[in-house]
């Protein structure tokens, strides 16, 4: 690998990790980047997937005491996500690429929908449901569960899609779920790096750089990025999904 191809993937993850800790989607960042530079999709989203990993854990480490709010959802959800995760791995060993190219984008965008109308819906379940700590019931674990699935499956735009499900079912508080999602994506992309490995299909100096740079990036987009209010973070969502979806189906 030349240098100049090594910064382009540092680099690369750096901006991947600032963009996890703020929505997720940085997949989108340096996924097409090692398929530039010739790794086949498969190898290319699996040694992403182990670069990413360390980035969001520093993500979450950074939002920390917006995590220890809802603290009693990590093991329960943790767990979804994992199982989740597990299976979405596994997918993308056995399935072609078509059924990526064909069901991803529509993902992504429902999460984008539940985003835009968090606010409306929000308003809506607290008419009809009692003040205190929401419960952990099955719609909430079957949502994070299937989420788990799709970013062990490829994982960009995970952090969207799990923003979309936690600030409806958990909290309003974007800046507070904002911190459980890092770690529940964490939780998933951990799992689905573990597959890859054992699978054999991760080619490592590429994994490795991202893994540097998306700590630098994690740590960035964490400090500055919980500062935001809500309302500039859900603009900040919608936009890196709309991205997303655009360049996946262009």
């Amino acid at each position: 690998m030349h240098t100049i191809e090594a910064a382009q993937i540092l680099a690369a993850g750096v901006a991947a990790g600032a963009i996890n800790a703020l929505v997720g989607s940085g997949t989108l960042v340096t996924f097409p980047v090692l398929l530039a530079l010739g790794y086949p999709p498969v190898v290319a989203n699996a040694s992403n997937t182990v670069g990413l990993v360390p980035g969001s854990f520093a993500a979450a480490y950074g939002y920390r005491a917006e995590v220890a709010t809802h603290r009693r959802l990590l093991l329960p959800l943790g767990a979804a996500a994992v199982a989740g995760a597990i299976g979405g791995a596994l997918l993308l060993l056995v399935l072609p690429d078509a059924t990526f190219g064909a069901v991803v984008p529509v993902l992504i965008s429902l999460a984008l929908v539940l985003i835009v109308l968090q606010p409306w819906l929000v308003r809506a379940l607290r008419r009809r449901t009692a003040a205190g700590p929401r419960p952990v019931g099955p719609v909430l674990i079957g949502a994070v569960f299937a989420a788990g699935v799709y970013g062990g499956y490829f994982g960009a735009a995970l952090g969207v899609l799990l923003l979309g499900v936690l600030g409806i079912l958990v909290s309003p508080n974007l800046q507070q779920v904002n911190g459980l999602k890092n770690i529940i994506a964490g939780l998933a992309n951990t799992v689905a790096a573990l597959v890859f490995v054992a699978a054999g299909i991760v080619a490592w100096l590429p994994a490795l750089l991202i893994a540097v740079g998306s700590v630098a990036g994690g740590v960035l987009g964490a400090r500055y990025g919980r500062r935001l209010p809500d309302a500039v973070l859900r603009t900040v969502i919608v936009a890196v999904g709309l991205t997303a979806v655009i360049r996946m189906v262009a």
